[in-house]
């Protein structure tokens, strides 16, 4: 879906407000197809990422795992070294 929406749950410290916010952003962007609504749609869009928010917030305390949490930096350094993969064999 979106690349920038990344999996917060079960992580090592947990989500905070702002990567939250980013991806509920980046969901209604994707929704909407606009990154900047009108004038005449930002109450809706703006109440639409509030919502998202929420929600996200409730289903992330909702959810429950055994497994251990994820590392934040051992994970985004995975990220980076199939980036640097991908990219340099399509050079």
């Amino acid at each position: 879906m979106c690349r920038n929406i990344k999996p917060l749950f079960n992580f090592e410290p947990p989500a905070t407000k702002d990567e939250v916010h980013d991806a509920a952003l980046q969901f209604v962007r994707k929704i909407s197809g606009t990154t900047r609504p009108s004038h005449a749609n930002e109450t809706a869009f703006h109440t639409a990422v509030e919502e998202i928010e929420r929600s996200v917030h409730k289903l992330l305390q909702a959810l429950e795992t055994k497994a251990p949490p994820k590392d934040r930096e051992v994970v985004a350094s995975k990220a980076r070294e199939r980036a640097r993969q991908r990219y340099m064999r399509a050079s």
